[in-house]
């Protein structure tokens, strides 16, 4: 935001003297401006009209415009045409690309003279990236695990989507200016099918490439850090094939997974203003609304309690609301009685509003769970993760609940796979493919998870050998229980597999073999402890030792000092106020395929647990449908069930 700011105050400097300016951007900035900041913002900064560069555009040759855009050919022209010649566009021109310019285009607007006079800044702005929230940001390639593990044979579109990635996440370290230790997940020994061994290839590719930017910045930015300050881990969708598709029980993970949100658009119907009428209402789920902000990461249980006691709490206070209660029996308010007492409060409108929004909400998704038959489809799949369950439990599951929809018999599918891929091979599949009455494009989605998922060493080690002998006993695990885990909630015990990898990352303990680092750091950052992260200005005494502020597991842990009204004191988010300078040094955590919800609430929940801003990056944000769906996009192979290798 400070970066935008500067560019949109820059014209403030100088022999300029105008008041209002406009704003030109192409497809990519005006997304990034979008992810940003809100057009209110915009205008507070003296921009008056905003224009697409590629639209035709009115003369204002007495204002001046601001250029933010991305260093293509097509937009160095467009700009040169606009403010070349005898009448240009616009008085002067402040020019900000959103990431690193190549030469010859500098050279292309330096070689018209009469554009030069005219030009009052020139700058690489180093903003490609789009924040999803303060702890956030996706390089929004949709179409990333197609291009980059799909279609091996096609290298240009490999590598044109590689390098754009590269360079957006680049830009994040420029905009920050921090120097991060950039490691990755290596790539496992040769013995692998071909396919496989590719794919394994891509985090080291994408290292080598972020690597290849921003050790360009070191020479090209002003005061940009010539040693390590922060970690950035690449990792690829394979690290965890189950957080994709498992059900997440927290507020924001069912919100995006069962109601038909675009983005964080939510669209709800309440009564007009008359009352007779029915009006579509949109609403965006986002870091400006306090109550989606403490409740976001709480358990639906936890949400849905806290909801229902801050409407009591608030008609106890409000004399107004105990008249429209009188009559009634006590019982609990509906979203329609909230709607009505509204009238009646109207300095509370604001408040009952957001309250009303996500009592509905709530009710809707606990109305879902129930139709659906969740809670036994989320044990079950709970089970299979940590070992409680096996193949009797989800072949029973499949013949008792066959009114199941095919999208959770497709995610309980890759569920099982992952945890037992033996019983996928020969002709398992396709029984258990009848069984599940699923198509053939279904259980390719189940082919394609295991392809990229690649062969990783615990299923190699639990193989026919074990189930033979004690066939009823074993139970496979893909992962194991946290110790020290409080489980407040049913249903809350699985985690992304990026806990482990973060806080084995902060103390150190990530091994060199399987995680490599592109840049040797220096040694002051050896190891990535906090013993080693303070940077120079800091003195030892401003960084804590790390310890928790919330137990691991307890779906409680955002319940601190909330007040009645619905505006939390204490929410999660109170530590973007925090002085992260104080703390550790910044985690990065970059998922090439698509990231989840679940991996967006442990980056939070790391942040205050390890008193280091931990900030994760992705292609996308995919909730379960998105990512079945991309699964389904990558092309076929030549595999028969028999040839296919775990």
């Amino acid at each position: 935001m400070g970066l935008l700011y500067e560019m949109l105050g820059s014209t403030k400097t100088g022999d300029s003297k105008s008041t209002w300016k406009v704003l030109i951007m192409d497809k990519v900035t005006v997304k990034v401006m979008s992810h940003s900041c809100k057009m209110a913002d915009i205008t507070d900064q003296g921009v008056s009209l905003v224009e697409d560069l590629f639209r035709r555009r009115q003369p204002l040759p007495s204002m001046d415009a601001i250029y933010f855009v991305q260093p293509s050919k097509e937009n160095v022209i467009m700009f040169l045409s606009d403010m070349s010649g005898r009448e240009p566009l616009y008085k002067k021109a402040f020019v900000f690309f959103s990431s690193p310019v190549p030469k010859e285009f500098i050279n292309h607007i330096k070689s018209d003279t009469s554009v030069l006079p005219r030009i009052g800044a020139l700058r690489e702005m180093n903003l490609e990236y789009f924040p999803i929230d303060n702890q956030a940001f996706i390089t929004d390639h949709e179409r990333a695990l197609e291009e980059l593990f799909g279609d091996v044979e096609n290298p240009r579109k490999f590598d044109a989507c590689l390098n754009m990635m590269a360079t957006r996440i680049a830009t994040v370290f420029a905009s920050l200016k921090e120097l991060p230790c950039v490691r990755y997940r290596a790539a496992k020994a040769l013995d692998e099918s071909t396919a496989a061994t590719s794919w394994d290839l891509v985090p080291t590719k994408l290292a080598a490439a972020v690597w290849n930017c921003i050790s360009k910045y070191k020479s090209t930015i002003p005061n940009f850090p010539q040693t390590e300050t922060c970690e950035l881990l690449i990792l690829s969708r394979s690290v965890d094939q189950i957080a994709p598709v498992i059900h997440e029980w927290t507020y924001d993970a069912m919100c995006h997974d069962l109601l038909d949100m675009d983005g964080n658009k939510y669209v709800h119907e309440v009564p007009s203003k008359t009352g007779d009428q029915i009006e579509r209402k949109e609403v965006l789920l986002e870091d400006h609304d306090l109550i989606w902000l403490e409740l976001r990461h709480a358990h639906i249980a936890d949400a849905s309690e806290r909801l229902h006691e801050k409407m009591a709490n608030f008609v106890s206070k409000n004399k107004a609301a105990q008249i429209q209660q009188s009559g009634r029996d006590g019982s609990e308010l509906s979203t329609r009685d909230l709607q009505k007492m509204v009238q009646a409060l109207p300095q509370y409108t604001e408040q009952v509003d957001k309250i009303s929004l996500h009592v509905e909400i709530a009710g809707k998704l606990n109305r879902i769970i129930r139709e659906m038959g969740l809670r036994e489809l989320g044990q079950l799949e709970q089970d299979l993760v940590f070992g409680d369950a096996g193949a009797k439990d989800v072949i029973n599951f499949l013949r008792t609940k066959q009114d199941a929809s095919p999208e959770n018999k497709l995610r309980l599918m890759i569920i099982y796979a992952s945890v037992y891929p033996e019983k996928f091979e020969g002709d398992k599949a396709s029984k258990l493919m009848q069984l599940a009455k699923l198509s053939h494009e279904d259980m390719k989605v189940v082919y394609n998870m295991q392809l990229l998922a690649g062969s990783s060493d615990n299923k190699k080690t639990t193989g026919s050998f074990s189930l033979k002998f004690n066939a009823q006993k074993t139970k496979q695990a893909a992962r194991k229980d946290r110790t020290g885990e409080e489980e407040t909630w049913q249903l809350s015990r699985f985690y992304p597999m990026i806990e482990e990898l973060i806080e084995n990352l902060s103390k150190g303990e990530l091994t060199k073999n399987e995680y490599s680092c592109m840049n040797e750091p220096s040694p002051t950052v050896q190891g990535g402890s906090l013993r080693g992260t303070q940077s120079a200005s800091m003195h030892p005494s401003q960084i804590s030792a790390p310890h928790s502020m919330r137990s691991k597991r307890t779906a409680n842990w955002a319940r601190a000092h909330h007040s009645d009204d619905g505006y939390s004191s204490d929410s999660s988010v109170r530590l973007a106020s925090t002085d992260f300078k104080k703390m550790g040094q910044r985690i990065f955590v970059f998922i090439i395929g698509g990231a989840t919800r679940s991996e967006l609430r442990v980056c939070h929940k790391l942040t205050t647990k390890l008193r280091r801003e931990v900030i994760l990056g992705s292609a996308t944000i995919d909730d379960p449908p998105q990512y079945i769906t991309k699964l389904k996009l990558l092309p076929d192979r030549d595999l028969s069930l028999d040839g296919l290798r775990i």
